[in-house]
């Protein structure tokens, strides 16, 4: 199909499909997307961006499904959503002009303590604890936003972990609705390094749209997965993909 096998194509889709629920659940579904998109056989900058741009599609879908559902803080949103595009266009620029290779060993670092904090502390992120917003908590929202929307822009791995991180930190919110907020501001980050990636036309849109439209029902489907169980399925599935990423990481870099 489109130059491409079918048995091809159907394990392509239904990564696809499996890598967008696991990241509307808890982040990191790009592990499994991204190798799945390596298969198809097109040259690795038209992988990058038909992949990013198939994301992107996958995270409106989870969007939708959150925002429906009543799991998003739009008042808390509307001040982070510019910052991070703004942060994200920021990354993707320095990123052209120093190595992101130097980002490596604080990411690691930061990774493994945000783990080891959630396993030890049995009920984080298991009840919404959100007492509304003040001065100093928009304003620690907003540098967050800022500094994550550079970190995806410029390096990006752990990027939804680190989101769902902060809004628990910060805010008190439980995982799913910090789940919701989260997948807000990965969209805005993605949104941003797509329009790069559109610029320099290193998109194949055949195979990024109908990926993309396979990930739109996976987001969504991972999204409505995520609300119907609540924070105690969330939880599991948040270490789970932090742990790979994090050991996908030190593999890369140490061996």
């Amino acid at each position: 199909m489109f130059g491409m096998p079918l048995e091809n194509f159907i394990f392509v889709g239904v990564l696809s499909f499996i890598a967008a629920a696991v990241d509307a659940i808890a982040g990191g579904g790009g592990l499994i997307s991204l190798p799945a998109f390596m298969s198809i056989g097109i040259p690795i900058h038209l992988v990058m961006g038909s992949h990013k741009l198939a994301s992107t599609i996958s995270s409106v879908g989870s969007c939708i499904k959150f925002f429906t559902s009543g799991k998003m803080t739009t008042s808390l949103l509307k001040y982070l959503v510019p910052l991070n595009f703004l942060g994200a266009c920021l990354g993707v620029y320095v990123l052209n002009l120093i190595d992101d290779k130097i980002l490596e060993p604080l990411i690691i670092f930061l990774l493994f303590i945000m783990l080891i904090y959630t396993v030890v502390n049995k009920n984080i992120g298991l009840e919404d604890n959100f007492k509304g917003l003040n001065k100093k908590n928009i304003i620690a929202g907003c540098i967050m936003s800022t500094v994550i929307g550079f970190y995806n822009g410029f390096f990006g791995p752990g990027t939804g972990s680190f989101l769902l991180f902060a809004f628990i930190k910060i805010y008190g919110m439980d995982f799913v609705i910090s789940t919701g907020n989260a997948k807000v501001l990965n969209l805005v980050g993605n949104f941003a390094s797509l329009i790069m990636f559109i610029y320099y036309g290193n998109i194949e849109y055949t195979y990024a749209l109908i990926f993309g439209a396979v990930m739109f029902f996976g987001g969504h489907c991972g999204a409505k997965l995520a609300i119907s169980k609540g924070g105690k399925f969330v939880k599991p599935f948040f270490v789970i993909v932090t742990s790979i990423t994090l050991a996908k990481m030190v593999i890369s870099k140490f061996f």
